[in-house]
């Protein structure tokens, strides 16, 4: 009997796997890579990337506790964090505030963008201190209250109707977590607002490497415990165990254990975990998760670009929601310009829903053609470009979604969850229920070591 066995090869499953590590445990990934939707690949001195790219650089989050632990590294990410390409205007430098009263749109638009973001910026100063941890609390807490804030409405309804511009202005922010103005809820919609306003107070940093360099490092320190191509069909248990059937190869097997971390998404927890709670089962069917669509594109100019120094730009009214100079990661670093660029396009929400219906030549078209207009040239020089569709990519906060919360991290049986869909943190939120997996697992089986019966002395 295994000791755990862990079902997905995300980051949390495998954060967990990593603190489990000494234990006999079995880590069951259905695809033909571990990572999830963490997937880079390493180009020269750069690296392509089509999922996630910033993770906590705060020095007591579970990512950096999971780095060090791991022997891997992140740095912040140089230059400047966030442009904007709209209506013919490309800025670069200055503060992302100011970004509306540079770029050019009616005076009409101007205004309502004035008073929409004087209302987002008061709740924007009340999100930052509510979303504090305060002294003795635990993390549960500090995340409810987040879930919590602004969770009657939606963003939609807290805004109000903007004219054409200034909601294309808004949407790139606001969807960044894969649901319409209208479907996220009003607190999740200004935390995104926190986010890009108060850049460096978390998800400000770089996996030195790319991404995949932390999943494929920790998957490869776990060796055979990883098996790949290996789709779990169910988790029932039994007295004092779990029973995990899956389908490896086009062959069905089983594995008994004493617990297991279901680090799936919500939706796959729902249908294997056949006999957990009801209500558990319920609250995860109820989870949401919206669409991506990214690609990775490399370049090979030889130039100094307007754009070396600048990590982010939205994007309005593109087919991309934003571009990612990934290079700036290598470039920032580095006394003298490397050759060629890698950048990333990121399509959500109802964009990504609109160009999943198309295939992969269509949309890599369309994204070549929007990519050189918002950086001019960049066609001309493309070397390589790889589209990535994410059908299910992340769950969002929705109005009434806090409701969940107590029930989604409540512990009842030898089965823990673990996920990004457990917060609100991304990455951060994945790795740290994937540790908190795992020490739970833990006290369950020091618990059941425990209460182990004493096998009788042989008489000598």
């Amino acid at each position: 009997m295994k000791d755990v066995v862990i079902v997905g090869g995300g980051i949390a499953g495998l954060a967990a796997a990593w603190r489990l590590r000494h234990r006999d445990l079995l880590l069951l990934e259905a695809g033909d890579r571990v990572g999830g939707r963490i997937r880079s690949e390493r180009r020269g001195p750069y690296w392509l990337n089509w999922g996630g790219h910033v993770y906590d650089g705060s020095p007591a989050s579970s990512t950096q506790s999971l780095l060090k632990d791991t022997g891997f590294e992140s740095r912040p990410v140089p230059g400047n964090l966030a442009g904007l390409s709209m209506n013919g205007r490309l800025l670069l430098t200055g503060r992302v505030e100011t970004f509306p009263f540079r770029v050019p749109m009616s005076w009409h638009d101007r205004a309502s963008l004035v008073r929409a973001g004087a209302k987002v910026r008061l709740a924007v100063a009340r999100y930052a201190r509510l979303s504090k941890r305060r002294p003795g609390e635990d993390e549960a807490a500090r995340q409810q209250r987040v879930y919590d804030f602004m969770n009657d409405r939606s963003f939609a309804d807290f805004i109000g109707d903007l004219p054409q511009d200034a909601e294309a202005l808004f949407k790139p922010t606001v969807t960044r977590s894969s649901a319409e103005m209208d479907q996220i809820s009003a607190g999740a919609g200004v935390g995104y607002f926190n986010l890009v306003w108060n850049i460096g107070a978390g998800l400000s940093h770089s996996i030195v490497g790319g991404p995949s360099t932390l999943t494929e490092g920790i998957a490869e320190g776990l060796g055979e415990a990883v098996q790949l191509g290996a789709t779990v069909e169910e988790v029932v248990h039994k007295k004092d165990s779990v029973v995990v059937r899956y389908r490896q190869y086009g062959v069905e097997q089983e594995v008994e254990a004493r617990s297991v971390v279901l680090a799936t998404t919500a939706s796959v927890s729902h249908r294997i975990g056949v006999d957990l709670d009801a209500g558990l089962r319920d609250a995860l069917a109820q989870v949401k998760y919206g669409p991506f669509v990214s690609a990775a594109f490399l370049t090979g100019e030889t130039e100094r670009q307007p754009w070396d120094d600048t990590y982010a730009v939205a994007t309005p009214k593109r087919s991309f929601t934003v571009v990612l100079n990934m290079s700036n990661n290598v470039r920032g670093n580095s006394p003298e310009r490397q050759p060629g660029s890698s950048f990333m396009a990121f399509s959500p929400a109802g964009v990504a829903r609109r160009l999943l219906e198309q295939d992969d030549e269509t949309i890599l078209k369309t994204f070549v053609d929007d990519l050189d207009q918002v950086l001019p040239g960049t066609a001309a020089q493309l070397v390589e470009a790889e589209i990535a569709r994410w059908p299910e990519a992340s769950p969002y906060c929705f109005p009434g979604r806090g409701k969940l919360q107590p029930i989604l991290t409540r512990r009842n049986s030898r089965v823990m969850l673990a996920g990004d869909y457990l917060g609100t943190q991304y990455t951060e939120t994945a790795v740290h229920t994937g540790l908190v997996a795992a020490q739970t697992v833990e006290q369950l089986l020091r618990t059941d070591r425990c209460a182990a019966p004493v096998p009788p002395s042989s008489a000598s």
